[in-house]
C-alpha cells in the first residue's frame, strides 16, 4: 500500500488540476461568449441537427482573437471571434467553418472532452512513477526523461483524438450533403490563418497531426466510401 501511495497521490493531484482547469475554462467561456447568431451557419448546423436527430445545435462565439474552435468539457461548441471574423472577411467559407463545427461536435460525441479527465490523471501518474524509477537509475536527468515520456504520451493521445474527430466530421459532412471538400480546404487554410505556417516540430511532439496527414486520412476515407457505393 505504501508503494502505491505516490501513484494514488499523483492520480488525485492530476484529477484536482484537471477539475480546476475545467472550472477556470468554464468561467472564462461563460464571461466572454454569447450564442452565435449567423443565418448561413445556422442553416448548416440545422442540417447537422437533422442528421443527428436533435432539435438544434448551438454554437457560441468566444471573444478572443485567436483562430480556433473548441469543445468545452461541458459539451458546448465554440468558435473564436478571430475565426468568425476571417469568415466574415471571406477568407473562410460557411461550409469550411461548418467543418470545424462538425469536428468539435465529434470531440463531444466521442467523449474526448470527458476522457481528458482520465488521461490527464493517468499521465501524471506515469510521470511520477517514471521520475521515481529513473531518478534513481539516472540521477539528474531521470525526472527530465520522465516528463518527456509523459508529454509524448499526451501528444500521441491528443493526435488520436484529432483523427477520430476528423473522421466523425467527414461522416457528418457527407451525411448532411456537404461533402468533405470544405474540410480539406479548411485544413489547407488553417496553418496560415492560425499563424502556424512552416515546418514545425516533429509530428511525435505535436498535439495535432500534420495537415498533410489529416488530409490524406480524409482522402483515404473518401476512397473507401467510393468503393462501397
Amino acid at each position: 500500500m505504501i508503494a502505491l501511495t505516490p501513484i494514488l497521490l499523483a492520480v488525485a493531484y492530476g484529477l484536482l488540476m484537471y477539475l480546476f482547469s475545467a472550472w477556470r475554462t468554464k468561467r472564462d467561456l461563460d464571461q466572454r461568449s454569447t450564442e452565435l447568431a449567423d443565418g448561413r451557419l445556422r442553416a448548416l448546423t440545422d442540417r447537422f441537427a437533422d442528421v443527428l436527430g436533435v432539435d438544434r445545435i448551438r454554437v457560441h462565439l468566444y471573444e478572443v482573437e485567436a483562430v480556433n474552435g473548441l469543445a468545452a468539457p461541458d459539451g458546448r461548441i465554440f468558435i473564436t471571434r478571430g475565426f468568425y471574423n476571417r469568415y466574415r472577411q471571406g477568407d473562410v467559407t460557411a461550409e469550411e467553418l461548418g467543418s470545424v463545427i462538425a469536428h468539435e461536435l465529434g470531440h463531444v460525441a466521442l467523449g474526448h472532452t470527458r476522457r481528458r479527465l482520465i488521461d490527464f490523471s493517468g499521465q501524471n501518474a506515469v510521470r511520477v512513477v517514471l521520475a521515481g524509477v529513473l531518478g534513481r537509475l539516472i540521477p539528474g536527468i531521470g525526472p527530465f526523461i520522465a516528463n518527456m515520456v509523459a508529454s509524448l504520451l499526451a501528444a500521441r493521445l491528443s493526435r488520436q483524438d484529432e483523427y477520430e474527430a476528423d473522421a466523425y466530421a467527414s461522416a457528418l459532412m457527407m451525411s448532411a450533403g456537404l461533402g468533405v471538400a470544405p474540410q480539406k480546404t479548411m485544413f489547407q487554410k488553417l496553418e496560415n490563418l492560425a499563424g502556424l505556417k512552416g515546418g514545425g516540430p516533429p509530428v511525435w511532439l505535436m498535439s495535432h497531426p500534420k495537415t498533410a496527414d489529416r488530409i490524406a486520412a480524409i482522402e483515404a476515407r473518401e476512397a473507401r466510401w467510393a468503393d462501397h457505393t
